[in-house]
């Protein structure tokens, strides 16, 4: 379950999220609610559900992430996350923060302060171990006109989708998500059915991280991940449907079950 938990953790924020955002200020406040199925070989591992909420100008999205009957006979694991922030038309403007989950008796906490695409402060609960000599550190630059995990991949309609390279930061690692075109792809689930567009993924890390890692160096030689993105008419931008994650004991699924409504 390690190899599944890891490739699930890097898209948790990235790939399982829809959101109702506008990209005019709504006269009224908007509620949004989405759910994702996450398999492994065809088999539940994971399921998770979103809520965004619109207020004018601001946004905030929260979801929750538990893992399904089967893998609960393995290791049990829940997951919250939440982001709250300003609307742009260019791109979400997070101003805080929050992901929190806990696998068996390991428990972890992270959130983030920004400031107009900078990290402002970062808090780790528990802290990071100490860097062993194989850590590449994170400098000041790394830590500016960034990305979080969870409304970075929400891009606003109109701008493009692939290509194009996202600026990550999840609390520890900065890494950057290169997304290239793969064409289009039909999509139906409760509340969508239309074209998807289809991105390659090319995981680049830049820092946080240890060159030594295996987890690190098998994402990096991935050349297979995928990821789908669907337009929402009524919010007015593409956010990810689907995406396909290989791990070394087999494909990981994330689809959505309900994208929209």
């Amino acid at each position: 379950m390690g190899n599944v938990c890891s490739a699930f953790s890097a898209f948790f924020g990235a790939v399982l999220l829809v959101s109702g955002w506008q990209t005019h200020v709504a006269a009224e406040p908007i509620k949004v609610h989405a759910d994702y199925s996450v398999t492994l070989i065809g088999f539940p591992v994971a399921y998770a559900s979103f809520v965004t909420e619109i207020d004018g100008g601001s946004y905030k999205i929260s979801g929750v992430m538990r893992t399904s009957a089967l893998s609960d006979i393995i290791s049990k694991s829940r997951g919250e996350a939440s982001v709250s922030g300003k609307l742009s038309k260019e791109r979400l403007l997070a101003s805080s923060f929050m992901v929190a989950y806990s696998s068996g008796k390991h428990a972890h906490r992270t959130e983030i302060e920004f400031s107009n695409g900078n990290v402002k402060s970062t808090t780790n609960i528990p802290k990071s171990k100490k860097p062993t000599s194989d850590w590449v550190p994170l400098s000041a630059a790394d830590l500016r006109a960034v990305l979080d995990p969870l409304s970075g991949m929400v891009l606003p309609a109109g701008s493009k989708v692939c290509p194009r390279s996202l600026p990550i930061f999840d609390g520890q690692s900065r890494v950057t998500l290169h997304l290239t075109p793969k064409g289009v792809r039909p999509y139906r689930t409760k509340g969508f059915a239309g074209d998807a567009m289809v991105c390659g993924i090319r995981f680049e890390p830049k820092s946080g991280y240890r060159t030594g890692s295996s987890g690190i160096r098998y994402l990096r030689e991935l050349k297979t991940m995928e990821v789908w993105f669907a337009k929402h008419e009524l919010g007015g931008f593409y956010a990810p449907v689907y995406a396909k994650v290989p791990t070394k004991i087999g494909q990981v699924i994330v689809a959505a079950t309900r994208f929209g409504g």
